[in-house]
């Protein structure tokens, strides 16, 4: 297997773990989509009692998106089911389209090949998270809760409150490199001192198998439209200072409140950005857990 995190050259980007070593600890397992495959990264053992926990990562990730998350949670107890969302990482694009809503079938037909008629529990990080909703919203058996970190489209927010720079023209991988770091910057990390190492090399690794470029969902309030139809218990956990809300995060408690069924809480964990479960991974692991119990 090749290297997941290919070294740009001239680049100083070392890993304080070994990625690709997590990666081969994991079972993968495929499942149709169009012509292609949805790839499944297993990690962990099965429970009687326990469903399987599901992860969705964010828009330009992949299952990379949890690489601090992974052992924690399987320490935990819990068996870890975490795709490549179709049209990023490893996964083909789907054939339906280039948003979230053309995911929904690939993975719903994904969830019952490999689990059958039990229900998972399903967590989704950022466009993951509203990828999460519109598939319980169109298949509500599919979950016995939800969990939503960092999710967009819940119609607070009056204008996009961040701008992110072009790289992919750029000559050098030097060049590339510092417009990650402006990325990371003004989307994912609050703490800049986090942005090199492990996230920049993860982050440029994710953002060039990203085949889904003209996403727009995420800029309306659809995750917010598709909750009342999501039948199981709801929760929600952001960092307090998430690049997607910024001020307007206080109004979050009140939409999912408006919006879902059943809504079980919002947890902020401080000092914290978009990219929650990376920057602040044991407060976060606490606020998994919790939902879990």
């Amino acid at each position: 297997m090749d290297s997941l995190f290919p070294k740009p050259s001239g680049l100083n980007l070392t890993l304080p773990e070994s990625v690709d070593a997590l990666a081969r600890r994991a079972r993968r397992l495929t499942t149709p989509c169009g012509e292609g495959e949805v790839v499944w990264h297993v990690w962990g053992q099965a429970r009687d009692g326990v469903p399987p926990l599901v992860l969705f990562h964010g828009g330009s990730g992949s299952w990379t998106h949890f690489v601090r998350n992974i052992e924690a949670l399987v320490a935990a107890g819990r068996e870890l089911w975490v795709p490549d969302l179709p049209g990023f990482g490893d996964s083909a694009v789907s054939p339906l389209g280039g948003d979230a809503d053309a995911l929904v079938a690939p993975l719903c037909e994904g969830l019952r090949q490999l689990l059958g008629p039990r229900p998972c529990e399903l967590l989704g990080f950022s466009f993951g998270g509203m990828t999460a909703g519109l598939l319980l919203a169109a298949h509500p058996e599919l979950a016995s809760r939800l969990i939503l970190v960092g999710a967009p489209a819940m119609g607070v927010v009056p204008q996009r409150q961040f701008e992110l720079k072009a790289w992919r023209h750029l000559p050098t991988p030097e060049a590339q490199a510092e417009v990650h770091r402006y990325n990371l910057a003004a989307l994912m990390l609050h703490d800049p001192a986090q942005i090199e190492g492990l996230a920049l090399q993860v982050h440029a690794a994710n953002v060039v198998r990203d085949r889904l470029p003209r996403r727009r969902l995420a800029h309306t309030d659809i995750l917010a439209r598709s909750l009342p139809q999501v039948d199981c218990p709801v929760w929600a956990i952001y960092g307090a200072h998430d690049a997607l809300y910024k001020s307007w995060i206080t109004q979050l408690a009140s939409a999912f409140e408006a919006s879902a069924r059943d809504f079980r809480g919002l947890t902020l964990i401080p000092d914290a950005g978009h990219w929650v479960q990376f920057e602040r991974p044991e407060a976060f692991h606490a606020a998994v857990l919790a939902a879990l119990a």
